[in-house]
């Protein structure tokens, strides 16, 4: 449950990233149409405006833009509600300055407060969005009581009201443009997060799967092993007794009715290795190359086909412990390939930038198009007619996962052979040691 809880802390800590990021592309913005509306103003216009403080403004915002863009940068700095709070104060604060130094609320664009209230309503929480709210109206409240009158000289009574009403207009376009461009950004941050969120229960759900097999398979272990270990007993027994010893076809199906026993209790020690019940004293040194020969040489062993491969593409081979679940992973891997292709399968093996590629390749009709778009689930499987089955793959998603791989698959066009390809990707360090 806590494993959840800090997946889920670390979505909302990178979207709050993210939203932190749009708010200092807004404050960008801002700068620039400051400038140029200043400029407009005071040159355009020839209405006398106080451009050296309202310089220092613009200077202030930029030195806290840059000190923002410093700080989101760290990866292990967080950025939380309270330091977008921040920053949309901030910005209140600077427009607040302007406005005073622009004369006041009779200033048009003194609606962009609607912009900081709305921003905080989507990005924070209550709490914080009526903070925001507050700031921004004891803001209006104090350019309505101080404020810097302009210097305007009008050629006649229209001049005002026409230049106002202009001033409307551009205020107006600019806060809705700059609502609907940014609020639709934030949106998509929203989107994002929640499908984070939608993956990562996902991958809760097939854990707690992974969890009940484990129970199940320790339960079926217990059950079937008091009735094979009694014939196991009794197959003993038996190969002991000179009258049945005799018979030679008696004596050799003794021995393959023993050898299948052993092979069942190991098929049950497989099962209960890919439900998690790994056993560490089963762990030896050994190298990546020579784990694989052996995974694939005790394979070959319990399965004959005409055809098989095992090529080496120059993997950089590397010291590991012999880890019983990524065994499990590629016996699933091959098992599957065989049920697809009983007469030809191939495993080649290579390293990529620090990583490690497993490829196995089988002459089978290859996935179903249903099959590739839900990789990896569970009881998904091209082979319908026996129900249950398809838990391969799944087991070969999750040790992958777990060690920080990725699985992909695909079936392969005609002219390079047809059937499928199924490529695991590993880090040499999930294994090295």
């Amino acid at each position: 449950m806590s494993k959840n809880s800090d997946s889920l802390f670390r979505v909302q800590r990178l979207t709050e990233r993210q939203n932190m990021q749009l708010l200092i592309q807004l404050r960008w913005i801002a700068v620039i149409g400051q400038v140029v509306t200043i400029s407009l103003v005071h040159y355009g216009f020839h209405i006398t405006l106080p451009l050296l403080p309202m310089a220092l403004v613009l200077v202030a915002l930029v030195a806290t833009n840059l000190a923002y863009i410093y700080w989101s940068q760290g990866l292990h700095r967080p950025v939380t509600s309270r330091s977008v709070f921040y920053a949309l104060l901030a910005d209140v604060l600077a427009l607040t300055i302007q406005l005073y130094l622009s004369g006041g609320a009779s200033n048009p664009f003194i609606y962009l407060y609607l912009l900081q209230g709305i921003l905080s309503a989507v990005l924070l929480r209550p709490y914080y969005t009526w903070c925001v709210v507050a700031a921004s109206f004891v803001g209006v409240i104090g350019l309505i009581l101080f404020h810097l009158p302009l210097h305007v000289q009008f050629e006649s009574q229209e001049g005002l009201p026409s230049l106002y009403v202009v001033g409307v207009l551009i205020s107006f376009a600019l806060t809705s443009i700059l609502t609907i461009v940014f609020l639709t950004r934030i949106v998509d941050n929203l989107r994002r997060r929640d499908t984070r969120i939608s993956d990562m229960r996902q991958r809760a759900s097939e854990e707690e799967h992974i969890v009940r097999l484990g129970l199940l398979a320790t339960g079926a272990a217990h059950e079937l092993g008091t009735p094979m270990a009694t014939m196991s007993v009794i197959l003993g027994d038996w190969q002991h007794m000179r009258a049945l010893m005799q018979d030679q076809d008696l004596r050799e199906d003794l021995q393959e009715m023993q050898r299948q026993l052993l092979r069942c209790k190991s098929i049950v020690s497989g099962v209960l290795l890919s439900a998690g019940e790994t056993r560490a004293e089963g762990a030896e040194t050994t190298t990546f190359v020579s784990f694989v020969q052996g995974i694939v040489g005790h394979w070959q062993g319990h399965n004959s086909l005409a055809h098989f491969a095992l090529h080496d593409r120059g993997v950089t081979d590397f010291a590991m412990l012999s880890d019983t679940a990524l065994q499990q992973m590629i016996c699933n891997l091959l098992d599957n390939a065989l049920e697809a292709s009983p007469d030809w399968v191939e495993l080649s093996m290579d390293s990529d930038q620090q990583q490690v590629l497993l490829q196995v390749r089988d002459h089978g009709p290859g996935f179903d198009a249903a099959v590739l778009q839900q990789l990896g689930q569970c009881h998904v499987s091209t082979k319908q007619e026996r129900p249950g089955r398809g838990l391969g793959l799944f087991l070969v998603m999750n040790v992958a996962r777990a060690l920080g791989g990725q699985v992909q698959a695909r079936n392969l066009p005609p002219h390079e052979g047809g059937g499928a390809l199924v490529e695991v990707r590993l880090p040499q360090s999930a294994m090295a040691i």
